[in-house]
């Protein structure tokens, strides 16, 4: 595997354990641009992100119409300097709260580290970027197959989201545009 970081790089967000190191990504930084798109790539490989990897046009822009949009940021896990977790999260609004809401997005974390508390510890810094930014809130949508990653997002606070019980809960929809 490539080596995408050195343990000495500096980050102006960012937790360390001996061998694991929790940063925010800065998408200006090729290591962190790398890292973000081999990451994100496993994941879109893997069952749980739809078992095909991105496109090559995903592979070469993301990170740049990442960077153009200030309401998002990721957060990196790197062990002994090797990307082994992602998390990209966008920024939205909350018309209730009338405060900003971040939307966890992706949550990858690579097969030879899951059950380690990466991604608990990735989801602590996303939680301290969104105080920073005033956000009311963390949201994430997750597949119901994905148990072990329910585990983690009840585990660390997250539940599902209703108003009123005797409306039920909330279920995520989309369609595509193109």
């Amino acid at each position: 595997m490539t080596k995408f970081v050195s343990e000495s790089e500096s980050s102006s967000a960012s937790t360390r354990t001996p061998q694991l190191r929790i940063c925010q990504a800065d998408y200006n930084n090729a290591v962190h641009a790398g890292a973000l798109v081999h990451l994100l790539d496993a994941y879109a490989q893997d069952l749980a992100g739809g078992g095909k990897p991105l496109s090559e046009f995903v592979k070469n822009h993301l990170v740049k119409e990442l960077a153009a949009r200030p309401q998002a940021f990721s957060v990196l896990a790197f062990d002994a300097g090797q990307p082994i977790g992602l998390i990209n999260c966008i920024e939205g609004f909350s018309t209730f709260a009338c405060r900003p809401l971040v939307n966890i997005h992706d949550v990858v974390v690579l097969p030879g580290h899951r059950g380690q508390r990466v991604g608990e510890q990735m989801l602590t810094l996303v939680d301290q970027i969104a105080r920073e930014r005033g956000a009311c809130k963390l949201t994430l949508e997750v597949l119901q197959g994905n148990t072990s990653a329910i585990k983690l997002y009840e585990r660390v606070g997250f539940a599902g989201y209703q108003l009123d019980p005797a409306m039920g809960y909330a279920q995520f929809f989309h369609k595509w545009l193109d």
